[in-house]
């Protein structure tokens, strides 16, 4: 049964006053399940609107009375784990451990913004000059928007609200339109945790919800997970509007495994990494680097373990990984590693025309693995956002590391290495912004940033952690002289000097 899916704005859920829809489907089975309202410029100011106002009183409301808020929020979150995850299954197709595996991530970074009261400390420089102090504080930017992909509709989210919130921001939320019904979920928790009408809001949409937050002369901040290209031109334009931004783009992460790695760790933790939500995550392992005498053993190991995912319905518990997201992105796959076979690379598992029982029009792809792929090839340079690896052989950790340096993504690598020397070198000598040393998916915990370098960031903030509360926040310093009654005032034409 088709649902139609709403705005959350000022507190209410609503229709708007957008007459355009769009379907919402179920990627296992391929059936609409929803129908999603999409905003209008209405619609656009009317939640702008709400959170301006909403704004004014919730900065000048008291950080305890915050922080409150967010621990209620919190509890309610951890409570209604499993049935988010379901909704986030639903409509986005990973399996149920997964999607509330993003959900615990993402109650993370609610904990991090518990703890504000220690983060938004300012400081204090007592008689910098004769009878005169200095201290500093931030406060909020006001209204601020989160742009947010499809691949994580509860953990970006996540990364972005709390922290703007707990600082004393109004929050608009535009999800992605693929699988928008976890959005009102949170916005239920929200209302029901105390957070006052119009601090938090979800508006529904396509470009044009996005071009009108970009572009609003009330919208303060924009904070965005996407595609590179999109990243690009949502920074451009934020940028150009006078609004804080950061945008965080796509990824191309290479696994490095050297010859004295564990092999049975190393092809465990790939596999994992590859093939996990069907290999759509920023953070996904696409490229594995084979070093010298570790290829051969390694192919071996990945092809056993790519062979053995289960590949079925997320709902179903002993799932391994769920479908991708659209049928468009099936058939952009199926493309892809047909190019790189037709290029000279070998297909050691060939999961394109993979059919799940009982779900033929749903959008499968297995696990493929392609060996002997260079540089040149789509399946090397595109970000392919699926469950295929490729598979890279070089002769030295040098090679690995040129080959990752001239990548223009630079967001997540890993090394697999039983070398302390190897890892040091590693480590210090990539070009990317998150690195693994035996750990494939290096997202770094709530109260550190998550972000990458080169063409996966755009903006200089990372995102959640202390730079998360910098983004939102603005710096202010005051100097103050409480001069006796009567006493000189010590006023001069000259530059002040101490």
């Amino acid at each position: 049964m088709s649902t139609t899916i709403t705005h959350f704005i000022n507190g209410a859920e609503t229709v708007g006053s957008g007459d355009r829809t769009q379907p919402v489907y179920n990627p296992a089975t391929g059936e609409a399940t929803g129908e999603l309202r999409l905003a209008n410029r209405a619609d656009i100011d009317d939640v702008v609107a709400a959170a301006k106002t909403a704004s004014e009183s919730w900065a000048e409301t008291s950080l305890t009375k915050r922080v409150a808020v967010l621990f209620k929020f919190r509890e309610l979150l951890a409570e209604n784990v499993q049935e988010l995850a379901k909704v986030v299954t639903s409509e986005h197709g990973k399996v149920v451990s997964d999607a509330a595996g993003e959900v615990g991530r993402g109650l993370e970074v609610v904990e991090y913004a518990c703890g504000a009261a220690q983060s938004l400390k300012g400081e204090y420089s007592d008689q910098v000059s004769g009878g005169i102090d200095v201290f500093s504080f931030r406060q909020p930017l006001g209204v601020v928007a989160g742009i947010t992909p499809f691949n994580f509709p509860v953990m970006v989210p996540l990364w972005m609200a709390p922290v703007a919130i707990v600082t004393g921001n109004a929050f608009i939320l535009k999800p992605s339109e693929r699988d928008p019904s976890a959005s009102l979920f949170l916005a239920r928790l929200w209302k029901e945790a105390g957070l006052p009408d119009g601090v938090f809001n979800v508006l529904q949409g396509d470009k044009e919800a996005v071009d009108g937050l970009l572009t609003h002369p009330d919208v303060d901040g924009i904070s965005f997970v996407g595609s590179t290209p999109i990243a690009r031109y949502v920074y451009e334009t934020g940028t150009q509007h006078g609004k804080r931004v950061q945008a965080l783009g796509g990824a191309k992460n290479h696994a490095v495994v050297m010859p004295d790695a564990d092999m049975d760790l190393a092809a465990d933790h790939i596999n994992a990494a590859a093939f996990g939500s069907a290999g759509q995550r920023c953070m996904a392992i696409s490229v594995a680097v084979a070093v010298g005498d570790a290829a051969e053993g390694l192919v071996a190991k990945l092809k056993e373990r790519a062979e053995a995912v289960k590949v079925a319905n997320g709902m179903e518990p002993d799932a391994d990984m769920g479908p991708v997201i659209t049928p468009q992105s099936k058939a952009r796959l199926q493309k892809i590693v047909g190019e790189a076979q037709e290029d000279g690379a070998a297909l050691v598992v060939d999961g394109r025309d993979l059919v799940v029982k009982d779900h033929e029009n749903g959008f499968f792809v297995g696990p493929t693995v392609i060996d002997h792929v260079r540089r040149e090839m789509s399946a090397y340079r595109e970000e392919i956002f699926g469950p295929v690896l490729a598979v890279v052989r070089v002769a030295s950790i040098d090679e690995a590391l040129e080959i990752i340096n001239s990548n223009p993504y630079g967001n997540g690598t890993a090394i697999f290495t039983s070398s302390g020397a190897y890892a040091r070198a590693f480590t210090r000598g990539v070009k990317v912004g998150m690195v693994g040393v035996n750990i494939p998916l290096p997202v770094p915990v709530a109260w550190h940033s998550f972000g990458g370098w080169k063409d996966s960031l755009f903006g200089d903030h990372h995102i959640y952690g202390p730079d998360g509360i910098r983004f939102y926040t603005r710096g202010k310093v005051v100097t103050q002289r409480w001069p006796e009654p009567k006493q000189a005032s010590g006023a001069s034409f000259a530059f002040p000097s101490n």
